[in-house]
């Protein structure tokens, strides 16, 4: 539930300063440098970091986040083992996609060649229930088991890591990624190995879809159920003195990874898929799930005048509540509504009208802008908190009062240490924000715009659509050709859709190019680094403030955190990040070299 796209860590670290380039750059950048940015020398430039990438950095073609240069030690979203790869984006699927937009924009077969590799790779990760869990270790079950037992048990805000269920995942698009990626490989050579992997994945996806009642359409968390699943999370009998107030904690509704779930956009990130197997296998099948699930997100809007959703809905009655009412998740994600995921169910709605034409999925709309219009941050909250500066929504909602509840932490890890939300404003997460920048002028742009279209302009947009029953025989529509530009939206998938690629000028393509050196390989600071794991946290009582807006808790807390921005509390202090080989900074640069090669 921590999803970061590689769009939302991609930086192109060789344009972002003259430190991290060769001598002769600066020339390169300036225009003068000869012929660097020539198509084929780029070509080249991406043939070699695609090699790099696929025989020395990946492992069996799998990857994970970060690596120290020597790959001594790399990271996820927590620090990893070598023999893992790291399903949950930008991880594996990302860097396929990659790839497999290099082949698209060369021809080049060994581009095609590492992203087959990395796609076997994820047919191996692939769980027999035919879903993703966040990582894969190709080392073995013993192994991942004891990396969730070490590293995992002990992050104090990752909890998705502290236990391990061996079940897959819907979070983080991890599931919907790999997915997406495997399609797209068998859509291109026919390959039957992965059309195994394909038939299992869709089987997934329709076997733990909801069925019936309010929650008809949705899914949930992870799937199939976990009986241990762990339900509760632990309140400290010793708690600071300064922790006073009526403060709510925990699970508020218990085992969360059943329940409906619209964190990290679960929905819109399966029906994508969905529709793209209906445009490329011509499966009019799906077509019902995907009504199904739009449906249910419909339909879990909240009544006005808090006509929003939250990150996860009941799945059913329980405890007095009704099935469909807004459930609270982890233990920092209260039962509330949540103004960001209202912003994307909003766009999603927008989405489901332009693929339907049908205009009762934007007749609840204005209600949903008017529940955002009235519970902005106020100027105080903005400026008595620094984390809220850029913000102009608290993330979460308290149902009824429609006052924002903000979540805050005490001790310094997992052990003597939990998360509470209250009404105060100040000393909030670092690692989750307490507010959220909502587009409300946007949102209601696009609102008006599709309320104008014509009968015939909607017509015409239903006519582009997958569920279109005039695509029903031989009308199949294409994938896009490039998914590693930016994430996809669901109207990208509209048959003539225009998917630009950036705009990337000669000087630009030539810096990327003169980057990778002899090295083949690009070099960014790295984001986040962690404590290696040293055992588990002391239970003794801490009550100081040092840990409560930092990333991380002690040094035995395996979080991920900046080394720049550490707690100030010995024996951190800040550092300069090192360098390393990121995931997302490879992705993102080729993205560049694809859009110039691909676009000139």
């Amino acid at each position: 539930m921590n999803r970061r796209t590689f769009s939302q860590l991609a930086v192109t670290p060789l344009l972002a300063g003259p430190a991290l380039l060769r001598p002769d750059a600066a020339r390169a950048a300036s225009g003068a440098a000869s012929g660097a940015s020539s198509r084929s020398t780029v070509v080249r430039a991406m043939k070699r970091a695609v090699a790099f990438m696929d025989g020395t950095v990946s492992y069996r073609g799998g990857y994970v986040w970060n690596y120290l240069p020597d790959l001594s030690v790399t990271w996820g979203e927590m620090e990893a083992k070598r023999t893992m790869c790291w399903v949950q984006p930008p991880g594996t699927p990302s860097v396929g996609h990659s790839l497999l937009d290099a082949y698209h924009a060369t021809g080049e077969e060994v581009c095609w060649r590492a992203a087959e590799r990395t796609g076997l790779a994820l047919v191996e990760a692939q769980l027999p229930v035919g879903g993703w869990n966040y990582i894969h270790d190709f080392a073995g079950e013993d192994s991942l088991r004891d990396w969730y037992e070490t590293i995992g048990a002990n992050g104090w805000r990752l909890e998705e890591f502290q236990h391990y269920y061996g079940n897959a995942t819907f979070d983080d698009a991890g599931t919907s990624s790999a997915a997406q990626f495997i399609l797209r490989l068998y859509a291109e050579r026919r390959d039957p190995r992965f059309k195994r992997s394909l038939d299992r994945v869709i089987s997934f996806l329709l076997a733990s879809q909801f069925r019936g009642g309010v929650a008809d359409g949705g899914w949930p968390q992870r799937f199939p159920a976990f009986a241990g699943s762990v339900s509760r999370t632990p309140w400290p009998d010793k708690r600071p003195p300064w922790l006073l107030g009526d403060v709510r904690h925990g699970m508020e509704d218990g085992e969360y990874t059943q329940q409906v779930t619209f964190n990290d956009d679960v929905l819109g990130e399966n029906i994508k898929f969905l529709l793209m197997c209906i445009s490329t296998l011509g499966r009019r099948d799906l077509i019902d799930p995907v009504l199904r699930a739009m449906e249910c997100l419909h339909r879990m809007q909240q009544p006005a005048p808090q006509a929003g959703w939250g990150l996860q809905h009941l799945s059913r009655a329980k405890g007095g509540r009704p099935a469909g009412a807004p459930a609270g998740a982890r233990s920092y994600e209260p039962r509330a509504l949540a103004t960001h995921t209202t912003q994307t169910n909003v766009q999603q709605l927008f989405h489901y009208f332009r693929l339907t034409g049908d205009r009762a999925y934007l007749r609840r709309v204005p209600e949903a802008l008017a529940w955002l219009e009235s519970c902005a941050l106020t100027s105080e909250q903005i400026a008595e908190n620094p984390l809220l500066a850029g913000r102009t929504h608290p993330t979460f909602v308290e149902l009824g009062t429609n006052r924002a509840r903000f979540v805050h932490r005490f001790g310094s890890n997992i052990r003597n240490g939990a998360y509470y939300n209250d009404y105060d404003h100040k000393d909030t997460l670092s690692h989750y924000s307490g507010g959220r920048s909502i587009d409300l002028a946007g949102l209601r742009a696009t609102y008006e715009e599709l309320a104008a279209l014509t009968p015939a302009q909607i017509a015409a947009l239903r006519a582009r659509s997958p569920l279109s029953p005039a695509n029903a025989h031989g009308g199949r529509i294409p994938l896009p050709r490039y998914f590693s530009p930016r994430d996809l939206q669901l109207s990208d998938l509209l048959r003539d859709a225009p998917l630009p690629l950036p705009t990337v000028t000669e000087a630009e393509a030539a810096a990327l190019v003169d980057g990778l050196g002899t090295r083949d390989h690009w070099l960014t600071p790295i984001d986040q680094i962690t404590n290696p794991y040293q055992g588990p946290g002391s239970t003794e009582p801490y009550d100081g403030r040092a840990y409560m807006s930092k990333h991380v808790g002690d040094p035995r807390d395996t979080s991920p955190y900046s080394p720049k921005d550490p707690p100030l509390e010995p024996p951190y202090r800040p550092a300069e990040p090192p360098l390393c080989i990121s995931s997302a900074a490879y992705v993102a640069n080729m993205a560049k070299l694809i859009g110039y090669v691909a676009g000139g």
